[in-house]
């Protein structure tokens, strides 16, 4: 069956961790008016995302500004393409125009780039087909979705200091001004000097962050500088974006604060210890409590994703995994008027007393 609904309705963070959990392969599509986003999973990790807006000429453009292939490569690979239909990239490796380490390098910043501008969305439908995937084989590439899951928060929490002014799709254009004449006595920095020889009326946000090798967001702050000095203007009128526009509360809808983030990583430590210690220590009755905190934390997420996908809660556990806790007996699992409960019975095998597990 395939998974579908809106954004509004079920969020990228739970339809990636679904499709990660439960290891699909298939076409993750995400649409909206302003674009379209395939993202193609293998085992439940990523190996290949596409954007109507942004196409393989793209990429040759982006190729060609980085300095790692050569214009005469590209026509020809061009060429090529019209007849064999292979991509891009493989067409300029099999030439021999650019090495498979160098254009997997590249793919893996963009692909990264278009999930993380997916959790800026704000509306849009989804759909995702289990189909077979042909791995490629010239350069293949397989990205932890977990870790793709986090870098997107964190770039989401990033963007929004920005305040919606400037998207990875918003292209400036130098004034005509130079940086250190009378009407400009302020120097930029070193980054924003870089930044400043990259625009163009050409380059997007993005291309600027390939060809410089610098993320994203300080890019953009380095250009909302530049605008502010008067060095540089947006050019065109507004654009369409997907991206939720300014707010004037520094906490947004959405948006992770700083402070989560310190907060995850955090977390994250502790759990690194834990397990380290369930490893190395005599500690069986703790380390049964945590695996069935984590197994009923996994229930509990994979009940609300087959509400979403059925219009009801699973009658029983059989329908979503694994029935019984680290101590061999049933977890406690009943619907109820508004949701359900769901709990392990713990050490004692006693419902409802102390050492249960929720």
């Amino acid at each position: 069956m395939a998974l579908e609904g809106t954004l509004k309705e079920f969020g990228l963070t739970d339809i990636l961790q679904l499709i990660y959990y439960q290891r699909k392969t298939g076409i993750l599509t995400v649409e909206a008016g302003f674009d379209r986003v395939r993202i193609f999973f293998y085992e439940g990790n990523i190996v290949f995302v596409e954007s109507s807006k942004r196409t393989e000429s793209r990429m040759g453009k982006l190729l060609l500004k980085k300095g790692l292939i050569k214009r005469e490569d590209l026509e020809s690979a061009l060429e090529q393409q019209k007849t064999t239909g292979a991509k891009l990239g493989n067409t300029l490796v099999r030439m021999g125009a650019i090495s498979g380490d160098s254009l997997r390098e590249t793919l893996v910043q963009q692909f990264t780039e278009l999930i993380s501008y997916l959790f800026t969305w704000r509306q849009g439908r989804y759909e995702f087909k289990p189909q077979g995937i042909p791995m490629d084989k010239d350069v293949p590439i397989s990205l932890d979705t977990q870790h793709i899951l986090m870098e997107g928060l964190r770039i989401l929490d990033e963007w929004s200091q920005v305040g919606g002014r400037i998207t990875l799709e918003s292209v400036f254009e130098k004034t005509g001004s130079r940086p250190g004449e009378p009407e400009h006595p302020v120097e930029p920095d070193e980054t924003e000097k870089k930044i400043y020889d990259l625009v163009d009326g050409d380059n997007d946000v993005s291309t600027i962050a390939s060809i410089s090798g610098m993320d994203s967001f300080r890019i953009s702050k380095a250009l909302l500088d530049l605008y502010e000095k008067g060095l540089i203007e947006k050019k065109g009128g507004a654009e369409k974006t997907a991206f939720a526009p300014a707010e004037k509360s520094p906490r947004k809808k959405g948006h992770l604060p700083a402070l989560v983030l310190e907060g995850l990583l955090a977390v994250f430590f502790i759990i690194s210890m834990t397990v380290f210690y369930m490893r190395y220590s005599d500690a069986p009755v703790f380390s049964k409590k945590y695996q069935a905190s984590e197994e009923i934390d996994r229930l509990r997420f994979l009940a609300r994703v087959y509400m979403v996908e059925n219009g009801r809660y699973p009658a029983s556990l059989e329908h979503v995994g694994n029935t019984t806790d680290p101590w061999g007996n049933p977890y406690v699992y009943q619907v109820t008027a508004d949701g359900f409960t769901l709990f392990s019975a713990g050490p004692d095998s006693i419902p409802r007393t102390k050492d249960d597990i929720y």
